[in-house]
């Protein structure tokens, strides 16, 4: 069954991170399995893997930020941006929760503090098998909905990775500059 994970948001207006954790919704359709595992990034970044292998991943990534934009401009809201460092945490996250085969966030302490962010936020989710599928996963759950549609919010980074049993692990990491 695909999963949703609930949304974690940092913001430090205040200079200190506070976490708000949003309940996710049940389960909302059957897993559809892959192959072998994989990493991708968007932003036209590639993970270090081989080419057969990137592909997959590298169209599920780009199809989430575009799904993602998209959704974006149906609220009036400005279109998110690619950064390096965002998509390190990204690509890094997905790749540990494939590894370790379970949904869970990262610290975006680090990510706050390593990118240079003064608001950050992130949506994962487990067992869609498309960028474009995913998002709307996303859009269904009010905190991961409110995460995308964040005008806060002017970066975007999102990775996939599967595990060996060719479930598909997605990372989707959000920022601000001061």
């Amino acid at each position: 069954m695909d999963r949703l994970y609930p949304v974690h948001l940092i913001h430090t207006s205040t200079g200190r991170p506070r976490p708000t954790v949003v309940p996710c919704p049940p389960p909302l359709r059957p897993l559809l399995a892959a192959s072998a595992l994989t990493t991708a990034l968007t932003a036209g970044l590639l993970a270090a893997t081989p080419a057969a292998d990137a592909a997959p991943a590298d169209r599920y990534a780009r199809a989430a930020v575009t799904a993602t934009n998209a959704a974006r401009a149906d609220h009036d809201r400005a279109r998110l941006h690619g950064q390096a460092c965002l998509q390190r945490k990204a690509r890094s996250h997905a790749r540990d929760m494939a590894q370790q085969e379970r949904m869970f966030h990262q610290d975006l302490g680090p990510v706050l503090r390593d990118c240079g962010m003064n608001a950050v936020g992130e949506n994962v989710a487990v067992g869609y098998t498309s960028g474009r599928a995913v998002v709307r996963g996303w859009m269904g759950s009010e905190g991961h909905r409110a995460n995308i549609l964040n005008p806060t919010f002017r970066r975007v980074a999102v990775a996939a990775a599967k595990d060996g049993d060719g479930t598909w692990y997605a990372a989707q990491v959000f920022g601000r500059r001061a």
